[in-house]
C-alpha cells in the first residue's frame, strides 16, 4: 500500500510519493501517451490543448479577509461554494485513477519564510515537474512533513462550466482560507508553478518580505544583482552568466536578511534556444529535464526552432543543472537592481540610472512592448504594461509591492537601472535590435561597479540619468537621439511612449503616493 491520502477524501491505495526521477520517467513513458526521451535524455511531453497559462480561468476565493486585501481589479473572484464544487470534482476524478502521484516540497529557501507544498496529481510528469521546481526535501524532512498548502491537479478532467463563476472547462482556483489550489481542464504544468508563486505573493508581504518576479545572481565576492523583465526581455538569458553564480531565474523574496530563491529549479523558455547564445540553459537539458511541447527531429534531438505546437516551448530542470548555480538559494541584499525592457518603439536608452522614486514608478509600470507583425492588424509597436513585472501573479495592489521595494532600496542603498534590450536607431521595422554583446557589456559594467563611476546626463521627457561613456559601447548607442536619422520623428515617438506611460499609471494613481506618480515622464 502506498502513501495514505484518505484525509483528503482520496481512497486510491497505489500512491507514489516523492519517487525517484528514473521511476517517474518509467511511469510517464508507460502510462502517458506520446511521451518519449530526447537524444539528450530529457523527458519530452505534450500538455494537450493548453500550451500556456489560462489567466482568464484563474480565480481566488473571496472571503471576508481577502475581500479587503486582494487586488480585485487584477484578480477574478470565486465563491467558496464554487471552489468546493471544483475541489470535489477534482477529488472525484483522482479517485477514478489506478495510481496517484504525490510530491512534497518547499517554496522558499529561507527557512523562516518557507512554505510546505503538497502536490497531488494523476500524471507522473506533473510530479516530476514539481520535483524540479520546488525545493526538494531530505528523507529526514519528509518523515514529519505536514503541508501548509495542497495542490489538487486533476488537469486531465474538465471543470463544469455551469458552476457559478466558472466560465470554461478550465479552472485554476486558489483558496487562501483553505490553503488549497484546484486545477481542472489544463495539463499545462506552469499553472502549478505560478499557483505557488501567487500564494507567496500573498503571504510574504504580510511578513514584510518583498516577493519578486525576477532572476538573481552574484559574484564570488557576494555582490548581488536582481533582474526584472517580462517575456522576451532577456531576463533568463542575462542572469545565466557563466562568470557569476545563479541564485534563481524567476521568483525570489527579499527579507531583512537578503534575497532567497522561492524555487528549486528553472522553467526556461526554449524557442530558438542555441548552445552559442545560451550555453548554460542548453547544457541543462539532460536526464531529469522535462521538455514541454518541444518538437523533435527524427534523431530525437530537439528542434528548438519549431513552433508548430506553440511558441511557449519550455524546459524544466533542477537549478543544480546550471553548472554555476548557488544551490543554497540564499544571497545578500542586492547591490544592483536591473529592470529589463524590450522597447520596440526604439526610443529608450540602452541603460539609464533611476533614483528611488523613479524605481518605484517603473517597477509599478512594468513596461515592455510587442513588435509589429506579431498579431493580425498590428502594424506598429504595442506597449505592454504588467505591474511589478508580473501582474498575473500579484495578489495585492501594486502599491504594496512598490512601497516594499522603496523601503528595501532605502535600507540597502541598492542602485536601480533600466536596461533596454529592444530597438535602436528606429522602431521595429526601421531600426535594429541592440546587439546582445552590447547588453552583456552594459550588465558587466553595472556588476563590476564601473558604470556607476561614469558621468551622467539627464535624458529628456523621462528625466532619468544616462551615462556619457560605457566601456565597449559606441557613444551613439548610449544616447538614442544620436542614432536616429530623423530627430523630429524620434521626439514624436518619445512623447508618444511617454503618454502611454502616463495613461497606464492612471490605473494606480488612486492608491499610489503622488510623489511616485510625479517621478514619471513629463511632456
Amino acid at each position: 500500500m502506498g502513501f495514505d491520502l484518505q484525509a483528503y477524501g482520496i481512497q486510491v491505495e497505489n500512491v507514489l510519493r516523492n519517487e525517484s526521477v528514473p521511476k517517474l520517467y518509467e511511469e510517464a513513458l508507460n502510462f502517458q501517451k506520446d511521451t518519449i526521451i530526447s537524444a539528450q535524455g530529457g523527458l519530452v511531453i505534450y500538455s494537450g490543448e493548453k500550451t500556456g497559462r489560462s489567466p482568464q480561468d484563474k480565480r481566488i476565493v473571496k472571503t471576508e479577509e481577502t475581500e479587503k486585501e486582494v487586488w480585485w481589479d487584477n484578480n477574478i473572484p470565486i465563491t467558496e461554494n464554487s471552489f468546493l464544487i471544483n475541489r470535489e470534482r477534482a477529488i472525484d476524478y483522482l479517485n477514478t485513477q489506478e495510481k496517484i502521484y504525490v510530491f512534497d516540497g518547499f517554496a522558499g529557501a529561507e527557512e523562516k519564510y518557507q512554505v510546505k507544498v503538497r502536490v497531488i496529481c494523476s500524471l507522473a510528469y506533473h510530479s516530476l515537474f514539481m520535483h524540479n521546481m520546488l525545493i526538494r526535501p531530505t528523507l529526514e524532512e519528509l518523515k514529519d512533513f505536514e503541508p501548509d498548502y495542497v495542490i489538487y491537479n486533476s488537469g486531465s478532467f474538465p471543470a463544469n462550466r455551469y458552476t457559478k463563476e466558472v466560465t470554461s472547462k478550465t479552472s485554476v482556483s486558489i483558496s487562501f482560507k483553505n490553503k488549497e489550489i484546484v486545477i481542472l481542464g489544463t495539463q499545462y504544468a506552469g499553472e502549478m508553478k505560478k499557483g505557488v508563486f501567487t500564494i507567496m505573493n500573498y503571504i510574504l508581504p504580510k511578513q514584510g518580505v518583498l516577493s519578486m518576479h525576477c532572476s538573481c545572481n552574484r559574484d564570488d565576492e557576494g555582490n548581488v544583482s536582481l533582474f526584472f523583465g517580462l517575456s522576451g526581455t532577456g531576463k533568463t538569458t542575462l542572469s545565466a552568466d557563466p562568470a557569476r553564480l545563479l541564485i534563481g531565474d524567476d521568483e525570489h523574496g527579499w527579507s531583512d536578511n537578503g534575497i532567497f530563491n522561492i524555487e528549486g529549479g528553472c522553467y526556461a523558455k526554449c524557442i530558438n534556444l542555441s548552445i552559442d547564445k545560451e550555453p548554460e540553459i542548453f547544457n541543462a537539458i539532460k536526464f531529469g529535464t522535462v521538455l514541454e511541447n518541444v518538437v523533435l527531429f527524427k534523431n530525437r534531438f530537439p528542434n528548438f526552432q519549431d513552433n508548430s505546437i506553440t511558441e511557449n516551448t519550455r524546459a524544466c530542470y533542477p537549478i543544480n543543472y546550471i553548472a554555476n548555480a548557488d544551490t543554497s538559494g540564499i544571497a545578500d541584499p542586492p547591490n544592483n537592481i536591473i529592470f529589463l525592457t524590450c522597447d520596440a518603439f526604439g526610443v529608450l536608452p540602452p541603460v539609464s540610472k533611476l533614483d528611488n522614486l523613479q524605481a518605484s514608478y517603473h517597477f509599478i509600470s512594468g513596461y515592455t512592448a510587442k513588435v509589429a507583425g506579431t498579431e493580425v492588424g498590428v502594424s506598429e509597436p504595442v506597449a505592454i504594461f504588467s505591474a511589478c513585472f508580473g501582474a498575473p501573479f500579484m495578489a495585492w495592489h501594486p502599491n504594496v509591492y512598490g512601497k516594499l521595494l522603496s523601503e528595501k532600496i532605502k535600507q540597502t542603498n541598492a542602485q536601480v537601472w533600466l536596461v533596454n534590450t529592444g530597438w535602436i536607431g528606429g522602431a521595429h521595422g526601421v531600426g535594429k535590435r541592440i546587439a546582445l554583446a552590447y547588453t552583456r557589456a552594459i550588465i558587466d559594467e553595472i556588476n563590476n561597479q564601473n558604470l556607476i563611476k561614469e558621468k551622467f546626463e539627464k535624458f529628456p521627457v523621462f528625466n532619468f540619468q544616462i551615462p556619457t561613456h560605457c566601456a565597449n559601447i559606441p557613444i551613439k548607442v548610449l544616447n538614442p537621439q544620436l542614432y536616429w536619422k530623423d530627430k523630429e520623428v524620434y521626439n514624436r515617438q518619445l512623447r508618444k511612449l511617454a503618454r502611454l506611460f502616463i495613461n497606464n499609471f492612471k490605473n494606480f494613481s488612486d492608491q499610489v503616493d503622488k510623489e511616485i506618480e510625479s517621478a514619471g515622464p513629463k511632456i
